[in-house]
């Protein structure tokens, strides 16, 4: 049986890994760009990726790949008027990707029920008060600068503990504004402002995060470290890297994981938690 919202944001590490299936509405996004535009194919790839196993589907109007531009809130309204309505009536919990306050209102409206923002908040800060006032869960997410800029060479000191740090303050932020602690997830931001090095200490240090005593959002999905890594140029043919990310951060205890190729992740997952539940010692 399904699991509810409420379920999923108190799930542990011991209970079962979440996946998120993406679905992007956009047509310049890095690996599936222009293939779900339309309310039929959209709602059709929402009903595969819920009967290959997601428990939630995101979805998302405007690029986050590294080098976009952002695109006006009603733009991305439009591109979701038709498709949020019908990935919404096929049953399955869904959320939407934005830093908007306006869009994510609208999907709201329609019957999405998490907010994934990946500015944390700091882009549109009326979102915040929206995720109190609607009782929408919410991703805040690190990113260092924006989609356009974010990958110009970024630097940190200690990756780890800035991006704890960032989150805590977000976190902080978003509860000030009158959200529900409860209801907030936390996502490192994997691939956003980060070279390789970085993006391997933040899936290393995923037990750390876990201090911050929110629910752990991990989103690899065909990334560009995993083809720095793996040798693999196109993006769809990076499911063993991302599957590999995925395991490495249930390790640490993050529950929620958002990609792609829903299937194989949700099978990865799935026999990694029976082995783990039968006794196994990981370290």
């Amino acid at each position: 049986m399904p699991r509810t919202l409420q379920e999923i944001l108190t799930a542990t590490p011991r209970d079962p890994a979440v996946v998120m299936g993406i679905l992007n509405v956009t047509p310049d996004s890095f690996s599936d760009g222009g293939k779900y535009l339309d309310p039929q194919s959209a709602a059709d790839q929402a009903r595969r990726m819920i009967d290959c196993g997601a428990e939630i589907i995101d979805i998302g109007a405007e690029s986050t790949r590294p080098g976009s531009d952002s695109v006006p809130p009603d733009q991305q309204i439009q591109r979701i008027e038709h498709i949020a309505p019908a990935v919404i009536a096929t049953g399955a919990i869904v959320s939407i990707d934005t830093t908007s306050s306006a869009v994510a209102a609208r999907a709201i409206a329609w019957g999405a029920e998490i907010i994934n923002d990946v500015s944390a908040g700091r882009d549109d800060p009326e979102i915040l008060t929206l995720a109190a006032q609607s009782e929408a869960a919410i991703v805040l997410m690190h990113m260092l600068g924006g989609p356009r800029t974010m990958q110009d060479n970024p630097v940190y000191a200690d990756v780890l503990g800035e991006v704890k740090a960032f989150l805590a303050e977000r976190i902080a932020a978003a509860c000030a504004a009158g959200v529900d602690e409860s209801r907030i997830i936390i996502d490192p931001g994997i691939g956003f402002g980060k070279k390789l090095e970085h993006n391997l200490a933040l899936l290393g240090g995923v037990d750390d995060l876990g201090r911050l005593g929110r629910a752990i959002l991990i989103g690899p999905s065909r990334k560009r470290f995993i083809g720095e890594l793996g040798g693999s140029d196109k993006a769809e043919d990076r499911t063993g890297g991302t599957i590999a990310a995925c395991l490495a951060a249930r390790a640490g205890g993050a529950t929620v994981f958002r990609v792609h190729d829903v299937g194989p992740a949700v099978e990865a997952l799935k026999v990694y938690d029976a082995v783990i539940s039968n006794g196994a010692n990981i370290s």
